[in-house]
């Protein structure tokens, strides 16, 4: 793929042929995108922000604890949204959600939520479908630090990420600490786990999307195009993509990097990739 992409390239990828092959549509089959059947154990929710989305959303609540002598703007805001929903509420000392929610900063409040409840690739396809655009997707590729997870769906909310792609095992699930750092996008963005990451870029290559990766060596992330169908793929802190997903990838990109240190952060370098993205699909 050359440099910049022109007008019929923009297309959906059906529509599109390299001269190394050409891809035909495939079916879409329930082990492409299986997904796991069992869910996160009952977790906390925890902070304000973060407490305030829930209590605004969907997740399925069973508790609201309130600790006693809390700011009165956020009592009485946590306690509206509460009962609006029905909600048991509790008043309790410091010392019992400090005991709940171990070693984090709660702000005097603390929700006992039920299992995360995870999305479908179906599911992010119509949350494109619906805003009229095409479709962008992130792959995380066994990010563990949950505070990556948390930060990285800040940052695709913020940037209208249609959804984010996890596996199911050796990586991050849906948690209290991935929802307190997502500061409530972890409400807006859905979140797919799957079985094989391999096997569901192939699903979504023959749904029409490019696939990029990040590595050390590429394609400067400042000359990317993201117009059209695309999902980009996060790898793991410390190993990057891991190398059979890696020769799925339709193209690389790098970020350039002057100084002594030669890698980022991966929460830090997904937001400069999102933030190109956004860039190249919502120009000035």
């Amino acid at each position: 793929m050359g440099q910049q992409r022109n007008d019929k390239q923009r297309g959906s990828r059906q529509n599109r042929v390299t001269d190394e092959r050409r891809r035909k549509p495939t079916r879409q089959t329930k082990s492409n995108v299986e997904i796991a059947e069992d869910q996160t154990p009952a977790e906390f929710i925890y902070g304000h922000h973060a407490s305030v989305e829930a209590l605004k959303g969907t997740t399925e609540i069973n508790k609201v604890w309130l600790q006693t002598g809390v700011g009165e703007q956020m009592r009485q805001e946590i306690i509206a949204l509460a009962k609006k929903r029905g909600l048991v509420i509790q008043d309790v000392p410091k010392s019992k959600l400090d005991e709940l929610v171990t070693n984090q900063n709660h702000q005097g409040v603390v929700l006992s939520i039920s299992a995360y409840d995870y999305a479908t690739l179906d599911d992010l396809f119509e949350k494109a479908a619906a805003q009229d655009e095409a479709p962008f997707f992130l792959i995380l590729d066994s990010i563990e630090d949950p505070h990556n997870l948390g930060s990285i769906l800040r940052t695709a909310d913020a940037a209208g990420v249609h959804g984010i792609i996890i596996p199911k095992r050796r990586a991050v699930q849906l948690t209290a600490t991935v929802a307190k750092t997502s500061t409530g996008a972890i409400e807006h963005v859905p979140v797919v786990r799957v079985t094989n990451l391999v096997q569901t870029v192939e699903t979504l290559k023959a749904r029409g999307l490019w696939i990029f990766g990040t590595d050390m060596t590429g394609k400067d992330y400042r000359q990317w195009d993201a117009q059209g169908p695309t999902a980009l793929i996060i790898g793991n802190e410390g190993k990057g993509i891991a190398p059979l997903l890696k020769k799925s990838v339709d193209e690389m990109l790098t970020i350039p990097m002057v100084g002594h240190v030669q890698s980022l952060n991966a929460s830090v370098a997904a937001s400069l990739l999102i933030y190109s993205a956004f860039n190249s699909r919502h120009p000035l």
